[in-house]
């Protein structure tokens, strides 16, 4: 028990415990902001897509036939 003891004061002592908590809050920061950024892309880009599809459709339907 004291070995445990010793090694989490001495984890606590050191920095590099800290500075990569704090990398690893900026990572979670940047992949939130990745996912929401596609998700809000991913939705605008379905609807472009939608709308261009259908500009086609009203093109193929105005070709005279023959």
């Amino acid at each position: 028990m004291k070995a445990f003891l010793s090694k989490v004061s001495a984890f606590a002592r050191e920095e590099d415990g800290v500075a990569l908590s704090e990398y690893l809050v900026l990572l979670g920061l940047l992949v939130g902001g990745v996912i929401a950024a596609v998700t809000t892309a991913g939705g605008n880009l379905a609807t472009a897509w939608t709308n261009w599809g259908g500009w086609f459709l009203v093109l193929d339907d105005a070709t005279p036939a023959g």
